[in-house]
């Protein structure tokens, strides 16, 4: 069973999914005499107060990354006054200006939990300061070698997304497969799980290249792959650019009715499906469902289109505001209660985590059709222990 996060969201989380509220909701006024902040207002700099657990966020909100951190700090904002809490203060720190300076701060300002950072060579930086500290790090990083000791991943794993696009194709009668990966850390680690991913799916890697990303690079990987036969899939381990160029020229001759297959990087591209040369490919990644609603509810309240990953703020938040009902005031984090192995729900659907500190999700796989996106394979509902 996944354990829904049971908050006040404009409702019950019905058959425990996030639903979003369609409007504001005003949190009550504060219990105390002397003046206060409102009980949801997200604080720059020291908390005013010692009623309420403190979590600090970790974001750019500065520099050149400074529109997604601000997307992610606005829907940690959504997240509070969709559930009127009363008992967590997010407090938000820069890491534009230092992740490291962000964390010691935030720690000697008494948070027990860091949500954050996004960035990977962030959270390397910051975690063995909050290890010291015995403060969990709940990162919005897809990294999996940052992950462990205190240190959780909330980002979509690629290797998790390749696993369930093989696992689909191979279901479907898909034996065969190529692949196209960038050279780097991201390409060596979608090559591992591409690899594993067929092997249990029971077909044969025919042929598996890099490219550089650099101009001419995907090109060239493309023509040595074209020219070692045909293939029932092919897997393009990038972002939707350059996956629209690949299968334009792997799709020819033999290989006309070649299946491709996208990673999680194509869910945070609004215009996947208007590339013609990806019609028919499939992709694994997180539900839309309530995505969709809460970038409605957050166009109207800042004017402006939410970031794809600021979901993984507003999950972060429902979390610890679950978990806050067993957290006392002034005590450490329950760090044990992220461990349950039935799992949480969230906007992004449900998720666990593993031993290994990375959350474990349950995806579905879509496939461009027509101009738009169509889920043919549903994500699950929830884990078996």
């Amino acid at each position: 069973m996944v354990r829904c996060f049971g908050l006040a969201l404009a409702g019950a989380l019905a058959a425990c999914s996030t639903v979003v509220p369609r409007g504001p909701v005003q949190a009550p006024p504060p219990q105390v005499v002397a003046p206060n902040p409102s009980d949801t207002e997200v604080q720059v700099g020291i908390p005013r107060d010692a009623q309420r657990n403190r979590v600090a966020l970790l974001v750019p909100l500065s520099g050149g990354n400074a529109g997604v951190g601000q997307s992610i700090a606005n829907a940690t904002m959504l997240a509070l006054l969709d559930t009127q809490n009363q008992s967590v203060r997010v407090t938000n720190y820069d890491t534009a200006t230092g992740a490291a300076t962000a964390a010691r701060r935030a720690i000697a300002d008494g948070a027990q939990l860091i949500l954050g950072p996004l960035l990977a060579d962030d959270v390397r930086a910051v975690a063995p300061i909050a290890r010291a500290a015995g403060v969990p790090v709940l990162s919005f990083s897809n990294d999996a070698g940052v992950a462990g000791n205190g240190t959780y991943l909330m980002g979509y794993a690629p290797a998790q997304s390749i696993n369930r696009v093989v696992a689909y194709a191979g279901g479907r009668g898909v034996t065969s497969f190529a692949g196209l990966v960038p050279n780097g850390l991201y390409g060596q680690r979608a090559s591992t799980a591409f690899l594993r991913a067929v092997e249990d799916a029971g077909g044969q890697v025919a042929s598996l290249q890099t490219f550089a990303r650099t101009p001419g690079g995907v090109t060239a990987a493309t023509a040595r792959l074209a020219g070692q036969g045909a293939y029932g899939a092919v897997l393009i381990a990038d972002g939707g650019a350059t996956a629209a160029q690949a299968a334009g020229q792997v799709k020819r001759g033999a290989n006309a009715g070649t299946r491709i297959l996208g990673t999680e990087l194509w869910n945070s591209e609004s215009g996947i499906a208007a590339r013609p040369t990806l019609a028919g490919a499939w992709y694994a990644s997180v539900s839309d469902t309530f995505y969709r609603q809460f970038a409605t509810k957050y166009r109207t309240r800042f004017g402006a289109t939410p970031y794809r990953l600021s979901s993984l703020g507003y999950d972060a938040v429902l979390l610890t505001v679950r978990i806050s009902r067993d957290w006392r005031v002034g005590s450490p984090f329950p760090e044990t209660q992220l461990r349950d192995a039935g799992g949480f729900s969230g906007i992004d659907g449900a998720f666990r985590f593993g031993r290994d500190g990375i959350a474990e999700r349950a995806l579905e796989v879509k496939e461009i059709r027509g101009g738009a996106t169509t889920v043919v394979s549903p994500a699950p509902s929830g884990f078996v222990k």
